[in-house]
């Protein structure tokens, strides 16, 4: 972790009886960082008081300031913040007279020192989302297992393997844990907009291209009544005032989606729907990863296709999963 950004509630270390305090701290260099005003609301004293303690802890030679006191600069603040160590902390603890100080030290007895000296604590809110990706994991593999034998799919059995093990290194679930890494969509911004009239662009020159290829039939690209634009509207909804599909994943996924399933142009929703993904992830500068690779390769972008074409209404929610997640 770099010295000059703290990110802090990445840890939780103490909780009181009450459950009315909770200190998020951040670990570095195996220990853990707190401000005067974090030990304050700790301890349940005022800030004066904590700096009186540490005054004395110092002055005393308990311990040394100069490597318990390292300054370190944080969001919303215009000049570095003074962070205590572990030691420091708990050198306070000892001094300070209130019942939640008492708590405190009743508590570290107990647990910090199998925290340091094990190298672990049980996280319960962890540990049950390290659980639910892996009924996620589970969930993929049912689904992708049950849809590789459905008759279109014939002939994809390998990318369909492909897409699995895609799907499963997103959740490794040891990076998962190790990482803290367990969100399902990386909410990707972008700031490129895909509407309704790019669209009908977009369509209008995928159509003369493949119609002089002999690709493409009078009908390819026909909008379907009002359905595409009132789709190309749903992947940019709001609720009081917010996005409903707020991440760059979440909005490519619904498209591809949306266009597979709702039919809005007579003849080629499947090419269509394909093409949009592609050139809307690219326009948002998210198509490729760092190694140059596309993170949805053009064989797995068919299967994709295919798996949405014949899969029920009620499984939307596990095929946008894999699609957000094949994008991370």
């Amino acid at each position: 972790m770099k010295k000059e950004e703290i990110k802090k509630g990445e840890i939780l270390i103490y909780q009181s009886a009450d459950k009315k305090i909770n200190i998020d701290v951040s670990l570095d260099q195996d220990t853990v960082w707190l401000t005067q005003k974090q030990m304050a609301v700790l301890f349940g004293t005022k800030i004066p008081a904590i700096t009186k303690h540490l005054n004395n802890i110092f002055k005393s030679g308990e311990l040394d300031e100069k490597s318990n006191v390292p300054k370190w600069n944080i969001a919303n603040s215009d000049k570095p913040v003074k962070f205590y160590s572990l030691d420091a902390v708990i050198s306070v603890g000892y001094r300070v007279n209130s019942k939640r100080a008492t708590q405190f030290r009743v508590w570290a007895t107990k647990t910090l020192k199998d925290y340091l000296v094990k190298g672990y604590i049980i996280n319960e809110k962890r540990l049950s989302e390290t659980q639910n990706r892996f009924k996620e994991l589970q969930i993929a593999v049912d689904f992708l297992r049950n849809k590789s034998g459905h008759e279109l799919l014939a002939g994809q059995e390998q990318e369909i393997l492909n897409l699995l093990a895609d799907y499963s290194k997103t959740l490794t679930l040891l990076e998962q844990y190790d990482k803290e890494k367990v969100t399902l969509v990386k909410n990707g911004k972008g700031k490129f907009i895909l509407g309704y009239e790019k669209v009908r662009e977009i369509i209008s020159e995928i159509k003369s291209e493949l119609t002089a290829k002999k690709e493409a039939s009078e009908f390819f690209g026909t909008e379907n009544g009002e359905k595409l634009k009132g789709l190309m509207g749903s992947i940019y909804q709001t609720f009081d005032k917010k996005e409903l599909y707020g991440s760059i994943e979440e909005k490519a996924a619904h498209l591809l989606y949306f266009i597979i399933k709702d039919h809005p142009f007579v003849d080629g929703n499947k090419r269509m729907a394909s093409f949009l993904f592609v050139y809307f992830l690219d326009k948002n500068n998210y198509l490729y990863r760092e190694n140059g690779e596309k993170k949805v390769n053009d064989n797995a972008l068919v299967a994709l296709a295919l798996l949405i074409a014949i899969s029920d209404r009620q499984e939307k929610d596990k095929i946008v999963k894999i699609v957000t997640n094949l994008l991370l």
